[in-house]
């Protein structure tokens, strides 16, 4: 099967490929024509998942495609804005008809849900590896930035903590649990679902926020540093479900929580003046601590006191002593 082929026959077929509102032109031509309303912004951002660094090789290929789409999604999310498109850069060291129908349904019903149409792409050969464009469209001056928390402001997370870091024995085979545990676990895992509707409520109200992918800790410092101010962490609010709970115990649901990644859940600040008025209209939203004058990020205990773990979160090219 040749490549163009290979997109007719899996993807340019699929409900998610025919277009909708800001597609002026999809697949099918050299370029995708998107329509951006007047008086709004084009957000674009770009997610490369490698197998063996972000998934295990082989996995269930129905259950990659909802994931490789939603971590992308995610950081429209974190911009405040709605999503509009996307694009599949798709690398595979074989066509194997099977693992392209699962993937491309896993992919359709996750860009359904999400509301984003795909408009292109390209196919390859290669160890494979999967990376997703999206765009989106946000009010000009609106969108959301990780530079705008001030001393005072409320620290806040949009969900539980830690689930998919916590998935991660189960994924792997390395350990078993009872379903009641395991599911709600690995879904975190493989469909973590974009909180784009809480993204469009932060429009105005957040002062900073960013989704939390590589660990609370080290994306607390991402914000900390674009923002100028330190971020100060209670242990004792941080969000963790029973199934966690439950499968890891409190002191390692605490460590994935704090740096395991891939939660997908949004972080952001809120002056304490409008935190009232989010929680108000139901969103899930925990208050985990405050912004303070000064720089970095500590974990304080009950006691106020300065527990916080050296590793702080993911690196792709961390230094190994």
């Amino acid at each position: 099967m040749g490549e163009f082929e290979l997109i007719r026959s899996y993807f340019a077929a699929a409900p998610c490929a025919q277009g909708g509102e800001g597609v002026a032109l999809g697949i099918g031509d050299d370029c995708a024509l998107l329509a951006v309303p007047q008086g709004e912004q084009l957000a674009v951002s770009t997610d490369t998942l490698v197998a063996g660094v972000h998934f295990p090789d082989p996995c269930d290929p129905f259950l990659l495609g909802q994931r490789s789409l939603a971590v992308a999604v995610s950081d429209l999310a974190a911009m405040g804005a709605t999503p509009v498109a996307f694009t599949l850069a798709l690398t595979l060291p074989a066509v194997t008809a099977d693992w392209l129908q699962a993937y491309a349904r896993g992919l359709n019903r996750m860009a359904q849900a999400c509301g984003v149409a795909l408009v292109g792409g390209d196919t390859t050969r290669g160890p494979l590896s999967l990376t997703m464009t999206v765009f989106g469209r946000v009010p000009t001056g609106q969108a959301l930035t990780r530079s705008g928390a001030q001393p005072g402001d409320w620290l806040c997370v949009g969900g539980e903590l830690g689930n998919a870091a916590g998935a991660l024995p189960l994924v792997l085979g390395q350990r078993e649990a009872e379903p009641s545990i395991a599911e709600p676990l690995l879904a975190h895992y493989w469909s973590p679902q974009p909180q784009t509707g809480l993204g469009l409520a932060l429009r105005g109200m957040a002062s900073a926020a960013m989704d939390i992918s590589d660990g609370l800790l080290a994306d607390c410092g991402h914000i900390a540093v674009a923002s100028g101010v330190a971020l100060r962490i209670e242990r004792d609010r941080l969000p963790l479900s029973n199934a966690l709970l439950a499968f890891l115990g409190r002191p390692a649901a605490e460590q994935a929580a704090l740096s395991g990644g891939d939660d997908y859940v949004l972080l952001f600040t809120v002056p304490s003046v409008r935190l009232s008025a989010l929680q108000a209209q139901g969103w899930p939203i925990h208050v985990i601590g405050r912004a303070e004058a000064g720089q970095g990020v500590r974990l304080v205990d009950a006691d106020g006191r300065d527990i916080t773990p050296q590793i702080r979160g993911y690196q792709h090219f961390r230094e190994t002593p």
